[in-house]
C-alpha cells in the first residue's frame, strides 16, 4: 500500500511538472507569436549587406528571413519602371545623370554593385517586373513610388504590372504601395483600391495632427514616419485611427529595440538581423 502511495505521489509530481512545462510552452508560443507580428522589412533589400535596390540585396533579405523588402520605383526615359532610389544614378552606379534621362537599355549598361563592394561588380538596376516575377510568393514587397511628380502616369504603370501578375487583390498585405507624395498615394489607391497603401512622413518636430490622421485614414492603411518621430503615444494614436505603422530607417540595434518596445507594427531596416523580437 505504501509503495502504491509513493507511485501515486511521484506520478502527481510528474503531472504537475508536466502541466507547468506545458503552460510555459504555451506562454512562450504566445510571446513568440506576439513578437512575430512585428514585420521585419529590409530597406532597399538588406542594404547593409549588399548594394541597395539590387537583386543581390533582395536575395539577401530573403536569406535573412525578412518578412518583406522595400524598394524604390522610378521611370526610364522610355517608360520602363526601374528600381533605384536617387533621382540621379551618380551615387549607386558608375554613371552620371538623371534616371529619367536614360533609356532602359542605357540603364542596363550601368554597374549598380561596385560602388558598394567589388564583390558585387556587374549588379544591374532591376525593373519592377523582374523583382515581382522573382519574389512574389516568396516574401512581401513594399513598393515606394519615388518622386512621382517627375514621372507622370507612373501610378498607372505600377498598377498594370501588379494586375498582369494578379497581385492587385489583397493577400495578407504582401504587396503595399507607399510614397512621400500623398497625392500620388491617393492616385494609386483610386486605380487599385484593393492594394493597401501607406503614407511616408518626413521628420517634423510638430508631429502628426489628428486632422492629418483623419485624412490619411480615408485612403491609407499605413502611416510610416521617420523613426525619430516615434513614441508609444504616436503608435497608439495611429492604431486609434485603425492604421498601422512601419517607421524608417533603422541602422542600429538600439533603435530597433526601442521600436519593438513601443509597439511598432513593422520596422524598416538596412539590417534585418537587428530586428530581434527576443533580444
Amino acid at each position: 500500500m505504501k509503495q502504491l502511495t509513493t507511485i501515486l505521489l511521484t506520478l502527481g509530481v510528474f503531472l504537475m511538472a508536466f502541466a507547468g512545462t506545458e503552460g510555459k510552452v504555451l506562454a512562450d508560443e504566445n510571446s513568440v507569436k506576439d513578437a512575430k507580428q512585428v514585420l521585419n522589412i529590409a530597406h532597399r533589400g538588406a542594404s547593409g549587406y549588399a548594394p541597395e535596390n539590387t537583386m543581390a540585396a533582395f536575395e539577401k533579405a530573403v536569406d535573412m528571413k525578412a518578412d518583406m523588402f522595400e524598394l524604390d520605383v522610378q521611370m526610364s526615359k522610355d517608360g520602363e519602371l526601374v528600381v533605384i532610389h536617387d533621382t540621379t544614378v551618380d551615387r549607386t552606379t558608375d554613371g552620371t545623370g538623371k534616371v529619367g534621362e536614360f533609356t532602359y537599355d542605357e540603364l542596363q549598361k550601368l554597374d549598380a554593385g561596385s560602388s558598394f563592394s567589388k564583390e558585387f561588380q556587374g549588379e544591374k538596376i532591376p525593373t519592377l517586373g523582374e523583382v515581382l516575377d522573382e519574389y512574389r510568393g516568396k516574401t512581401g514587397i513594399l513598393i515606394e513610388v519615388k518622386s512621382p511628380s517627375l514621372y507622370p502616369g507612373i501610378e498607372e504603370k505600377i498598377a498594370e504590372e501588379l494586375e498582369k501578375r494578379n497581385l492587385d487583390k489583397p493577400n495578407n498585405d504582401k504587396i503595399i504601395v507607399q510614397s512621400f507624395d500623398h497625392e500620388s498615394v491617393q492616385t494609386f489607391h483610386s486605380i487599385l483600391p484593393n492594394v493597401p497603401v501607406g503614407v511616408l512622413i518626413s521628420y517634423n518636430s510638430s508631429g502628426i495632427s489628428d486632422q492629418q490622421l483623419t485624412e490619411f485614414a480615408s485612403y491609407a492603411e499605413y502611416v510610416n514616419p521617420s523613426k525619430n518621430m516615434m513614441d508609444a503615444e504616436l503608435v497608439s494614436r495611429i492604431h486609434d485611427f485603425n492604421m498601422e505603422t512601419h517607421p524608417w530607417t533603422v541602422r542600429d540595434r538600439e533603435s530597433a529595440q526601442f521600436l519593438l518596445e513601443i509597439g511598432a507594427d513593422g520596422i524598416i531596416t538596412d539590417y534585418p538581423d537587428y530586428v530581434d523580437p527576443h533580444h
